[in-house]
Formats: C-alpha cells, sequence, structure tokens
C-alpha cells in the first residue's frame, strides 16, 4: 500500500479513536454528571462506588404457591364433577385429600399427572390420598422462580437508569446485584422489594372477619396511614373471596394519573386483550358489588362496581404519594416475583472509596506508562519516539472502542489494560531487537528495517493470538470482574498488534524507507 494512503488511513483511525475517547475525558471532569455524555467508558462498583445486594429468593414459597394453587384447582374439579369429599387441606407441600366411601377421581390428567406422585387410598374412614410433588418438578419449580426473579430484578433496575448493573445468580437461591453510581438507596429497595402479586377479589360485604367461610373466603387488610408521616395508623378488615377474578399478569401499561378533584395520584392499569376481556365479564358479572384490588396481600382499594367497563382500563388509588405511584407503576410494569426476597447483605461502597481507586488506578496506569515511554525514547531513540507514539495511538483505541460500545471499567478490567499495555511495548521492542540483529549482520538499512518486521511479525502474531483465545475463553466462561478483564485484554491485544505492526511500520516507512538516499537510522 502507499505510504500516503496508509498514512491517510491511519490519520482516520486517529481521529475516529481521539472522538470517541473525548466523552469519556468530559464525563469525568471535577463537577460533570457522566450521565450527559452517552458515549463514555462506565467506571464499574469498585471504581465509582455504588451499591452491592445479596438477595435470597425464598423459592419455597414459590412451591408452596404452586402447591396452593393446585389444590384449588383439585377442589374445583371434585365440585365439577360432583365428588363428595369432606376436605382438600394443605400441609406445607403436602395436599391431603378426603373423600366420603366409594368416591373416586381421576388424577392422571394435566396437572396432576406431572405435579403429584403419591396416591395412597385407604378404606377407612374415607377414602384420604395423599399426594405430594415429584422431585423433579419440584427442581424445576425453584429453578424457575430464580431465573423469573433475575428477569423481573433486572427490568426492575433498568427502570433506575442505573448503567451497566450487574446481576449474578449465586449458589441455589440467591442473586448478587451490583448497581455502579447509585445514589439513591431507598428508591432502589423500593423498587426491588416488591413481590407485586396484584389480584381482584370480590368483597363480601354480609360477613364479617369473626365470622366467615374460611373454605370460600378470606380476610385481608387495608392500611390507613398518615398522610405526611406515612405511619400506618389502623387496618381496615375486608372479607374477600378466595376466588381470584383477575391478576396482574394481564397489565400491559402501568401510569402515574393525578385525580382532577383531588390532584392525588393513582396508577392506571392497561390490560391485554385478554385481560381486558375477563375484566369486563368480571365487573358484568358483579355489577353492585365492591371490587378489592389486593397487593401483596394488601387491599389498596375497594371500590363499587356501578358497571361493565370495558376498554380493559383500571385503577388503583391510595394514600400514594408521587414518588410512591410512580415506584409502584414500575413494579406492575415489570411483573410480579415469583417469591418473596429477603436482602441478606446489604453494602453501600462510598464515593470516596470509588474516587481513590480510579486515581489510584489512573495514577499507576500514567505512573507506569510514562516510565516505559522515557525509557522507550533513551534506549531506542527516534524509534522509541515512534514507539511511545504508538503506545499512546494504542490507549486511545482501547478507550474509544470501550466508550463507544458504553462498556462498564473495573480495576480487573484496568489491570488488562495495563497488561496490554506492556505487551504493546514487548512488540515493539521485539520489532527493534530484530532490526539491531539485521544491521549488526548487514549494512543494507532498507533490507535491515524489512527484514526485522517480518521476522518480529510471525513471534508477535504468535504470542498475541495464543493470549487472545485465553482472553476469548475468559469472556465465554468467566463471570463479573474475570469478565471485564477478559474484555480489555482481547480488545488490548487487538489494538496493540495494529499499532505495533502497521503503525510503528509506517513511521519508518515515511521516515527511512522513502528516502532516496538513507545512511542511517535512529534505533
Amino acid at each position: 500500500m502507499n505510504v500516503r494512503v496508509k498514512g491517510l488511513l491511519i490519520l482516520l483511525v486517529f481521529a475516529v479513536a481521539v472522538f470517541y475517547s473525548l466523552p469519556t475525558y468530559q464525563a469525568y471532569q471535577p463537577g460533570v454528571d457522566p450521565q450527559q455524555h452517552p458515549n463514555r467508558v462506565n467506571l464499574g462498583l469498585d471504581l465509582q462506588g455504588g451499591m452491592y445486594l445479596d438477595i435470597e429468593i425464598k423459592v419455597e414459597e414459590a412451591v408452596k404457591e404452586t402447591v396452593s394453587r393446585t389444590a384449588q384447582e383439585l377442589e374445583d374439579l371434585l365440585l365439577d364433577n360432583y365428588v363428595k369429599f369432606v376436605e382438600v387441606r394443605q400441609e406445607n407441600n403436602i395436599i391431603i385429600l378426603e373423600m366420603e366411601k366409594g368416591e373416586t377421581v381421576n388424577l392422571t390428567e394435566s396437572p396432576y399427572d406431572r405435579l403429584l406422585v403419591q396416591f395412597t387410598p385407604t378404606d377407612q374412614p374415607n377414602n384420604r390420598t395423599t399426594l405430594t410433588l415429584l422431585p423433579e418438578e419440584l427442581t424445576r419449580i425453584q429453578e424457575n422462580a430464580i431465573t423469573q426473579a433475575l428477569e423481573v430484578l433486572r427490568n426492575r433496575i433498568d427502570s433506575l437508569g442505573v448503567s451497566e448493573p450487574t446481576l449474578q445468580r449465586q449458589g441455589d437461591n440467591s442473586i448478587i446485584i451490583q448497581l455502579p453510581g447509585l445514589k439513591d438507596r431507598s428508591q432502589a429497595i423500593e423498587l426491588i422489594g416488591p413481590q407485586a402479586v396484584l389480584e381482584f377479589r370480590i368483597v363480601n360485604d354480609d360477613a364479617t372477619p369473626a365470622a366467615y367461610n374460611r373454605y370460600t373466603e378470606v380476610v385481608r387488610y387495608e392500611e390507613i396511614r398518615d398522610p405526611i408521616t406515612q405511619e400506618v395508623l389502623s387496618r381496615n378488615p375486608y372479607v374477600l373471596s378466595k376466588e381470584v377474578l383477575l391478576t396482574g399478569e394481564y397489565i400491559r401499561d402501568a401510569r402515574v394519573r393525578f385525580d382532577q378533584q383531588t390532584n392525588q395520584p393513582y396508577v392506571s392499569l392497561s390490560f391485554d386483550s385478554i385481560g381486558a376481556d375477563r375484566f369486563a365479564k368480571l365487573t358484568e358479572r358483579n355489577q353492585g358489588k365492591r371490587l378489592a384490588i389486593v397487593l401483596d396481600d394488601k387491599v389498596q382499594s375497594a371500590p363499587v362496581i356501578r358497571e361493565k367497563i370495558g376498554g380493559g382500563e383500571a385503577s388503583i388509588s391510595g394514600q400514594f404519594t408521587t414518588e410512591e405511584a410512580g415506584n409502584l407503576s414500575i413494579v406492575l410494569r415489570s411483573g410480579s416475583l415469583p417469591a418473596p426476597i429477603e436482602i441478606r447483605e446489604e453494602r453501600t461502597v462510598g464515593a470516596s472509596l470509588g474516587e481513590d481507586s480510579v486515581e489510584q488506578g489512573l495514577t499507576s496506569l500514567l505512573l507506569g506508562g510514562l516510565l516505559v515511554l522515557i525509557f522507550m525514547m533513551i534506549y531506542y531513540r527516534l524509534a522509541g519516539v515512534f514507539a511511545a507514539f504508538a503506545l499512546v495511538f494504542n490507549l486511545l483505541l482501547i478507550i474509544a472502542v470501550l466508550g463507544g460500545v458504553g462498556a462498564t471499567l473495573t480495576l480487573p478490567g484496568m489491570a488488562g489494560i495495563v497488561l496490554t499495555t506492556g505487551m504493546a511495548v514487548d512488540a515493539n521492542v521485539l520489532i527493534f531487537q530484530r532490526i539491531r540483529e539485521e544491521l549488526a549482520k548487514s549494512n543494507n538499512l532498507r533490507s535491515s528495517i524489512n527484514e526485522g518486521f517480518d521476522r518480529a511479525f510471525k513471534t508477535i502474531l504468535d504470542a498475541n493470538v495464543t493470549t487472545l483465545f485465553a482472553a476469548l475463553a475468559l469472556l465465554q466462561f468467566g463471570t463479573g470482574p474475570i469478565k471485564g478483564f477478559a474484555v480489555t485484554l482481547s480488545l488490548g491485544i487487538l489494538s496493540s498488534m495494529f499499532t505495533a505492526i502497521v503503525v510503528t511500520r509506517f513511521f519508518f516507512e515515511m521516515i527511512y524507507l522513502n528516502r532516496k538516499q538513507l545512511k542511517a537510522i535512529s534505533i
């Protein structure tokens, strides 16, 4: 390739590298909000501080809920088939079915064939059957609970606007969450914590909490809070139908609205087509009754159904502040957690620690790089200047790519950059030493330069390709900090090969090989 064309291409790449590196430089200037610069390198939790959460998913509650739902379906099956039974009772994860003598029920079809395994009828005094979960079904429910919880939590955290959050499963029932740069801890806890199980049930105003049918009804409470302090002042009981007429799984959207008369915020819901159809039918069939909107077993409101409500629109009103209503709408949009969660460990990495980490990391990087550059320029003279420019070019390329894709830089990632910087210096040293060896054997300067680059190229290629394979393996199978290290190492290898082989050689071609008469080279 012509030297002039090669020079223009290198200049173009350099300009692009500077362009994409600039937002990162601007974003981390004192007094600047990094969020204003979208194409920047994000700093990880260990560099800028933030929140660390170790969350336990109560998978046993997901299992219990599945068993409870199956027991309810079994009871409905008995009623639909006119089977005379004494009771369907749940004890932990076991369903006890007691039918009158001589009564039978088919439990070979879905979902009973899939969920339950023990069938041990006895004759005295009634037909008593004990039903438990299949071991593989138990494992499947627990695994699904973790997978679904990861997805729901990721959706909720995305709504916080945190750049590059990390959610990682740990063990059988834990999820580790890292939120770099998060400052509003209370909002994060409020968003992550709620299980957000939304249910619509009919209120039985004729029953009281002291006298209600325990087989068909349940009691739930509405919390009355102080409008200023939000302290719970009292709890109003409601007797609700055990049957859940509609759940939050059909929610398409949830938004904060304001009552035009009271200016109080409320959450407006819109259902998908299936949810809208079910909501229209339930409001048509229960006109004149009160419909309780229950969120996480707490009654939010219980308005009277005046008429059929079509269009799939509903609302949740309560003593919400605007912020609470906003958080509730986010939680409902992201879906409900399959099981309750418990925050086992919460750590907030202070800003001062993050700043110290950044400062120490940058100082070590700059000091080490400066010493290397000085050594190269002293030991290899003008060739060392070429190597110094290639080294700076290499760093700009890495930062530009990281910023362009919005990657997150952690301390292990910085270690990867330092390592590749050293590899870039090694590549230039290898080239220069090969040229010196050729100069010692021959007085042909042009041939020595070309031979030095050609001989060094194979060695550099072999060394970098094997390291690149190792980095790609870390990227594929590693997690968290290891992945960050692998990303910067991979990028650094590619950019160092470009700068050492292409950019450094370009300087030799432009300064020496392009001359008509070459008498000496500075190396």
